[in-house]
């Protein structure tokens, strides 16, 4: 039965209870916050409107192009710091604090000048937004962006001096550094850590307490809580063997597990850009791309090598297969180029292409080499060793590579993109119907029809001509529209089944070009001003002994290999400060995304050198480096606050400590389904849009009663709710969600009050605290008993004396436990839990 808030109620689990509430330590204040309290404007109001107006419009529509932290400043201009902006690019100053007329931003919003409209090749901001910025700039532009970006060396950057970069030069093994504290470390990640915390006169934080430390284990390697069970064994394993063969054991079982793969294959997901529409002006579903989410977890538990991984993602298509089900994982993993945002409102073909080859180059790069090499796409890259040469040689790769996304022709969509068929004995699953082979002939008449009649109304129109007549009504944009949209329906129609009907197992990805071709270099990147044609070749700052592009294939098998090659610099130092920021809350290169002259340089260059050659010999085992690192004693300790360390290292670079983390979206709503019983740990079939939206536009889907209004409306594991670009499930979007449409290494932690709001007032949380109120009646009829389990339940530990008196004056009741008042007041009791910030936070 849902249970309802009274007044009384709200007010005693909100108020009375509070003190129930574990709040996030003092310990997570970072320097940033203190840094921003010494703002140049002591106006908090001026900060606040900054903070709600200025900066999420700058991250959503500026930084792609020009940020340190995507290493890109076009016009070499950066908007990520207060700096960045005075100083401006090329042409001066973006921002004139008290000048609104001087501040060349406000005029490029605005679209006042044709060569300075921004965002670039997209509609005006809305004019609220535009009003938010003139208020802001008259105001006095308060920035309280008080850090400065990392610039790097003048541009241009040449092959030479990009050489000399740390990142560039391949990694070799470092010996261990000698420690003081020898009985400290467990292994030669401990001996670097610990060696630079010597240094600085600073000390590692005591361990964390078992129960912690198995909570945090089980959040990083499974995504969900351990259960009071779990703990228990895991207690007694310590008392009975140590807790080194303790943990040792819980982590092989744990990577060992499914709900690995579900956790590390996000991971990837949110760098691999994954979503289920398109995104942009039309954002147009794409009903087949849950078969390369399920690709990803499948390789994440399979502990496939990550080399072949990107090789598969790159060039499946062009790899050798023994069967049927093997052919089609493959193509599936060519998914990895297919899913990425694309403009299906673009009327000119020729600019489609090109904007989505720029999409795939700045994928593959930035997730694979954590560089953009589509910042040279119209001028050399102003701060790292990429020209434009650099850039068409690889678009070379990818213009001879043929994309299929499954998105039918449409009055909401002006591109279609064919679906790529697997081999009919795979045996993948199948989501939408076959029809009759009377229907498919009637179809294909129909199309033959439509295809004459537009052939004939031309034909009349260029004779009514060339003979002088006006052709007014003989065929007009009506019925050429009409015709598009029809064929283009029954095109998608027919693309989806055989020839007597059947529906074809289909998927989203990339096959070789009949004929590969070579790049024209565009000048400033304008299809109109095409150059020279561009031989396929690869990035000439790295001289790598690899294969060139063959002239009958694309190239794209080659640059795989180009990537992964034993020399690459950067391939396997990447991923493993991927796996240590995921683990850690930080890489060692904090801007895991940017390994360029305007990233940050490595905290510990010499422990991820060693990570990365380990990592290539120990087969590119992404488990076996995980668990490497979870067993160290660096992850092992207390997330203690420590003023002193704190004041000396407030950002916690040398580590001296586990920091605090907030949990992902999924994982907030996956542990909230795990504590109440809820949890269905089965892989669905398909997705939300692959069954019930189809392709169709996202705009529409508000209107099909069978799609649920907070996209949620399932018990699997949250890896699996829609990721449709601009509509995301909401608690995926409250709680911070990367952005389906850019490779996100590290997710933004926001802290917001619609947070607050929706544990307390979403259906899905109360569904849940509901949920967790039975399953302890059903447990136990004993309320101190049902008070105990249920801080197990929720946050691994039992509560203090404090904590229990206040629970049990909560609950204190004359009412029969079994009644409705009595349900009602435990799921209160529930719901207070599950809002807590130690719920959401792992220590």
């Amino acid at each position: 039965m849902m249970f309802s808030f009274s007044d009384h109620a709200i007010r005693r689990s909100l108020f009375g209870f509070a003190a129930l509430a574990v709040c996030v330590s003092n310990s997570v204040v970072t320097s940033r916050a203190a840094d921003e309290a010494e703002v140049e404007s002591s106006d908090a109001a001026a900060v606040t409107f900054f903070e709600a107006k200025i900066r999420p419009v700058l991250v959503q529509h500026c930084y792609k192009c020009h940020s340190a932290s995507a290493g890109m400043s076009e016009g070499s201009l950066l908007v990520d710091s207060r700096d960045g902006l005075r100083t401006g690019g090329d042409r001066g100053p973006a921002v004139v604090p008290g000048k609104p007329d001087e501040s060349l931003l406000l005029q490029a919003i605005k679209h006042a000048d044709s060569d300075l409209r921004m965002p670039p090749k997209r509609e005006r901001l809305p004019d609220s937004v535009i009003r938010d910025f003139e208020t802001w700039i008259r105001r006095g532009a308060v920035d309280p962006r008080t850090e400065t970006a990392n610039a790097g060396p003048k541009p241009p950057v040449d092959y030479e001096t990009g050489r000399r970069h740390w990142a560039l030069q391949k990694p070799v093994r470092h010996p261990a550094p000698k420690v003081k504290r020898g009985e400290w470390p467990l292994s030669d990640v401990d001996r670097f850590v610990l060696a630079k915390l010597e240094t600085e006169r600073l000390t590692p934080t005591p361990d964390a307490k078992p129960a912690t430390l198995l909570r945090r284990l089980y959040f990083d390697l499974a995504g969900l809580p351990p259960s009071p069970a779990e703990l228990s064994a895991f207690l007694q394993k310590i008392e009975s063997d140590g807790v080194d063969a303790a943990l040792s054991a819980e982590v092989d079982r744990l990577l060992a597990s499914q709900k690995f793969g579900e956790r590390w294959g996000r991971h990837w997901l949110d760098v691999a850009r994954f979503a289920e529409s398109s995104g942009k002006e039309a954002n147009i579903s794409f009903p087949y791309a849950w078969r390369y989410r399920d690709y990803v977890i499948d390789c994440f538990n399979d502990d496939v090598p990550f080399d072949r991984f990107i090789t598969e993602q790159i060039a499946g298509d062009l790899l050798p297969y023994d069967s049927p089900q093997e052919r089609a994982r493959l193509l599936i993993a060519t998914g990895f180029l297919a899913v990425g945002a694309k403009n299906l409102d673009e009327g000119n073909g020729f600019q489609f292409l090109a904007d989505v080859i720029d999409e795939q180059i700045d994928a593959v790069s930035r997730s694979v080499l954590a560089n953009s090499i589509a910042c040279a796409r119209c001028h050399d890259h102003k701060f790292d060793p990429f020209t434009m040469r650099d850039y068409y040689a690889l678009a070379g790769v990818f213009v001879s590579t043929q994309t299929f996304f499954g998105t039918a022709v449409s009055p909401a969509n002006r591109v279609g993109g064919d679906p790529l068929p697997l081999p009919a004995d795979a045996g993948q699953p199948v989501l939408h119907q076959g029809i009759s082979a009377e229907q498919v002939q009637k179809l294909k008449d129909e199309l033959a029809a439509l295809k004459k009649e537009e052939a004939d109304g031309r034909a009349a129109v260029f004779k009514a001509i060339k003979e002088g007549r006006d052709p007014e009504g003989i065929f007009t944009l009506r019925d050429a529209l009409r015709i598009f949209w029809r064929s283009g329906a029954i095109e998608g129609q027919l693309e989806k089944v055989s020839e007597t009907g059947e529906p074809l197992q289909l998927t989203m990805g990339v096959l070789d070009r009949e004929k590969p071709i070579d790049a024209p270099l565009l000048d400033r990147g304008d299809i109109h001003k095409a150059g020279d044609k561009v031989p396929r070749t690869f990035p000439g700052v790295l001289e790598l002994d690899c294969e060139s592009p063959p002239p009958d294939h694309s190239g794209r098998l080659q640059f795989a290999r180009w990537l992964t090659h034993p020399d690459q610099p950067l391939t396997a130092r990447v991923m493993a400060n991927r796996v240590w920021h995921d683990l850690f809350g930080a890489g060692l290169v904090s801007t895991v995304d940017n390994f360029g002259m305007t990233g940050e340089p490595p905290s510990h260059p010499e422990l991820l050198d060693n990570l990365a050659v380990r990592f290539v010999e120990d087969g590119w085992s992404v488990k076996s480096l995980v668990r490497s690192l979870v067993l160290t004693r660096t992850y092992r300790q207390a997330s203690t606050f420590n003023k002193a360390a704190f004041e000396h290292d407030p950002d916690n670079r040398l580590l001296w400590r586990m920091p605090k983390r907030r949990l992902d979206a999924e994982l907030i709503r996956d542990a909230m389904l795990a504590v109440a019983g809820d949890l269905d740990l089965s892989r669905p079939v398909g997705s939300l849009v692959g069954n019930v939206i189809g392709d169709g536009p996202i705009s529409l889907i508000g209107l099909n009663p069978k799609v649920p209004a907070d996209l949620d409306g399932s018990r699997h594991r949250s890896v699996y709710l829609p990721v449709l670009r601009d509509r995301l499930p909401d608690v995926l979007d409250l709680f911070d969600f990367a952005e389906p449409s850019l490779v996100t290494g590290a997710r933004e932690t926001t802290n917001v009050p619609v947070q607050a709001l929706y544990l307390m007032n979403s259906p899905f949380v109360r569904e849940r605290a509901e949920s967790l109120a039975r399953r302890l009646q059903s447990e136990t009829d004993n309320a101190d008993e049902q008070i105990r389990r249920a801080f197990l339940l929720c946050f691994s530990r039992e509560p203090d004396t404090d904590e229990f008196t206040l629970a049990r004056e909560f609950l204190a009741s004359d009412s029969d436990p079994t009644s409705e008042e009595s349900t009602n007041q435990l799921a209160s009791f529930c719901q207070s839990l599950m809002a807590t910030a130690e719920f959401r936070h792992a220590d």
